[in-house]
């Protein structure tokens, strides 16, 4: 069993990653939360494959837990759908030490996390992410929200959970799709702040993706490990937790001009990641390896990564509703090597026009 401190003060948690452990997460979580009420936030496709274990955990550990079961898909990340599960913690008669469990992907984690954050102004939430893209990316760091029609996570706050309890068996029942889109999101650990993990990963992707058990645990170890330490240095984003972005502020215009139905959000951030890499390679950042080698890793995972529908006007349009622009100015985080990024607020309108229609 691995473990990672995330320091922050008396936000402190910690990251635990092991395969084989939903079965312990009562005895996990209760040696940071005494038992209390609990509610269990899942899905339909999760309740059926870890429901139960879970919820089981928690009431041996005496916890009064009870399941609330949702519809999957990001659409589901909404404050209509948030007003839905404050009835469920009312009915359940949940109170400022109660607890939320979220077992689940990334847009539960957000959703529970979110409501978690604003019920009787912030009560405990515990991480139980069951997908690759949530066990390295948003399970981690605290930002909880729900979209917007307008824009993707604009309504949210920082707030962090007690744990994050990762099982990394949980990946063996993900479609291909979901172990694909999740890998873009280590690609970034590796492209942002670490060469030696970006080589790992091009010399493991066989095994990554044949879900190695070694592979599995090595690749959510150290992204989750990586952004603990980000997210140490910057909590609420107001400078370097930026770069975590990398890849997302054109990945987020994309999926909101198509309504969140088209991309899975990796799929949506493996084609910002090239984009801002054409960016800063007619920029003069970088050279056109740093593309080149993420376009290599991106084949090989079968991702497309150009979209060719929408207009590279209307995307640039959606740019300016991104939280990181400040006062009209449009902020990158762009590549100028393996294992570096910077943040610029220089970038043109021509120049992301530019790497929107290039080939």
């Amino acid at each position: 069993m691995k473990e990672i401190l995330v320091d922050l003060g008396k936000d402190s948690y910690n990251i635990i990653v092991d395969k084989g452990i939903l079965d312990q997460v009562g005895t996990l979580i209760s040696k940071v939360i005494s038992p209390r009420k609990a509610i269990v936030v899942t899905d339909n496709i999760v309740e059926p494959l870890y429901g139960k274990i879970v919820l089981d955990s928690l009431s041996e550990c005496k916890f009064d837990v009870k399941l609330v079961s949702l519809a999957l898909g990001e659409e589901q990340k909404t404050l209509a759908k948030a007003e839905e599960l404050y009835e469920h913690l009312f009915d359940h008669e949940m109170d400022r030490k109660s607890l939320i469990v979220a077992l689940g992907g990334g847009v539960l984690g957000d959703l529970a996390g979110f409501v978690a954050a604003t019920f009787m102004r912030g009560i405990p939430f515990v991480q139980v992410p069951t997908t690759l893209l949530a066990q390295v990316d948003s399970s981690v760091g605290g930002k909880v929200a729900v979209n917007h029609p307008r824009g993707k996570n604009m309504i949210g706050c920082f707030y962090q959970p007690k744990a994050v309890i990762i099982d990394t068996e949980t990946l063996r029942t993900l479609p291909k799709a979901e172990i694909t889109a999740g890998m873009v999101e280590v690609m970034k650990y590796g492209m942002i702040k670490d060469a030696t993990f970006f080589e790992y990963i091009d010399k493991h992707l066989s095994q990554i993706l044949n879900l190695d058990s070694d592979a599995l645990e090595e690749i959510v170890y150290n992204s989750c490990k990586t952004k603990a330490q980000v997210v140490e240095l910057d909590e609420t984003e107001q400078g370097i937790r930026a770069i975590l972005n990398y890849g997302h502020t054109i990945g987020h215009a994309l999926e909101a001009l198509t309504s969140y139905k088209k991309y899975r959000h990796g799929d949506a951030v493996a084609m910002g990641m090239i984009y801002v890499s054409k960016i800063a390679i007619e920029m003069g950042l970088a050279d056109e390896t740093v593309l080149k080698r993420q376009v290599s890793l991106f084949s090989k995972l079968g991702l497309s990564l150009k979209d060719t529908e929408l207009d590279p006007h209307d995307i640039v349009r959606k740019l300016y509703q991104d939280k990181k622009t400040i006062a009209g100015k449009l902020r990158f985080v762009l590549p100028t090597r393996i294992g570096n990024v910077i943040i610029d607020d220089s970038v043109t309108e021509q120049t992301i026009l530019n790497a929107l229609i290039s080939d």
